[in-house]
């Protein structure tokens, strides 16, 4: 029988482009999991294959729903199970600080409690990979390159609940013998990137200046962050390349990887690199006091050493096709008529 993959937080732009690396590159039956009325714009190319039931369905369900997920692995039973729905913004934490912990930590725990019932009671065994982040390792210390060692430094309420998060994969795998690895991948980005990050909103303000729908002058936060980018198609092949390794049993049950990319910036760095790709040159730049956030997790560079004893990987596609692909997004998007609010 033909294996079977479940993606939480299907929608978004890591759950989209995994279901679209999947269905280009194995034979496997996908799993979007999503709630009800969530925004499908990541998802609208699949519809077609979506109604047909064309290798690729949907299974409403929330986090926060207990029962929800309990119908899902009950009836379903996937092979491979991608947990990467979240309360994924950092900024986004400070002003929902409960909501997050609670769906990051908590939804967590209903996914891996569900499965440790079942694994229990008649030998369920899926490979679980429980996405972390990067930001776990919060406010590190400038010239440090971060190891999977590296101790934990909640910056945000966000990063908090993802050293929680973190530590359930950990727990599960260890405790109960469940095929769990983690991963904390590093700030990652390209098409259908959410305009609450940075790189995203400047593309974003880039396109509308471009459409004439905003005043030439783009509004930033802090920025004096250094950190490495990479390309979330390059993270969801180090996703899937772990899931294989782990379904062999190579990778010990609750194991911990860094995914990173390679090529570290400064963020004027990159505003320089999307302003170079417009066909604007009367472009501003101003710092904008509401984007600022209490505290920051301002350097963040890795090391991907322990990955790459795992599995044949290595980030291929660069940072600045990356951030030429996150402009040509938004102004695809506003020349069909979907235009963003300022956020």
């Amino acid at each position: 029988m033909k294996k079977t993959a479940l993606i939480t937080g299907f929608t978004g732009q890591v759950g989209s482009q995994l279901a679209d690396f999947l269905l280009a590159n194995t034979d496997w039956e996908v799993i979007g999991m999503m709630r009800w009325l969530e925004p499908m714009d990541n998802i609208y190319h699949l519809s077609d294959r979506i109604n047909k039931k064309d290798r690729i369905g949907i299974f409403y369900a929330d986090l926060n729903d207990y029962t929800s997920l309990q119908k899902l692995f009950e009836s379903k039973r996937p092979d491979f199970i991608f947990h990467l729905a979240a309360q994924s913004y950092p900024k986004t934490s400070f002003d929902s600080p409960i909501e997050t912990l609670q769906t990051n930590i908590i939804g967590t725990a209903n996914i891996l409690e569900n499965i440790r019932i079942l694994h229990q009671k008649d030998g369920y065994d899926p490979v679980i990979h429980v996405c972390s982040s990067s930001e776990v390792y919060g406010r590190a210390k400038v010239g440090v390159k971060l190891n999977e060692e590296t101790s934990f430094h909640g910056a945000s309420p966000y990063s908090i609940s993802k050293i929680g998060t973190d530590y359930l994969g950990r727990f599960y795998g260890e405790a109960y013998k469940l095929k769990t690895f983690v991963t904390r991948m590093g700030t990652h980005s390209g098409p259908r990137r959410t305009d609450v990050f940075f790189e995203s909103t400047v593309a974003k303000q880039i396109a509308l200046i471009e459409a004439g729908l905003q005043e030439p002058v783009i509004k930033v936060g802090n920025l004096s962050s250094v950190r490495t980018f990479q390309d979330c198609r390059d993270a969801i092949r180090a996703y899937y390349l772990l899931a294989l390794e782990s379904e062999k049993g190579k990778v010990p049950c609750g194991e911990a990887f860094n995914i990173a990319g390679e090529e570290a910036f400064k963020l004027p760095e990159v505003i320089d690199i999307l302003l170079g790709f417009s066909t604007r040159k009367d472009i501003k730049v101003e710092q904008d006091e509401e984007r600022l956030r209490p505290i920051d997790a301002d350097y963040q560079m890795f090391d991907n050493t322990k990955i790459k004893s795992y599995i044949n990987w290595k980030p291929e596609i660069p940072a600045r096709k990356m951030f030429e692909d996150l402009l040509n997004h938004w102004r695809s998007e506003i020349a069909r008529g979907r235009i963003p609010l300022n956020r």
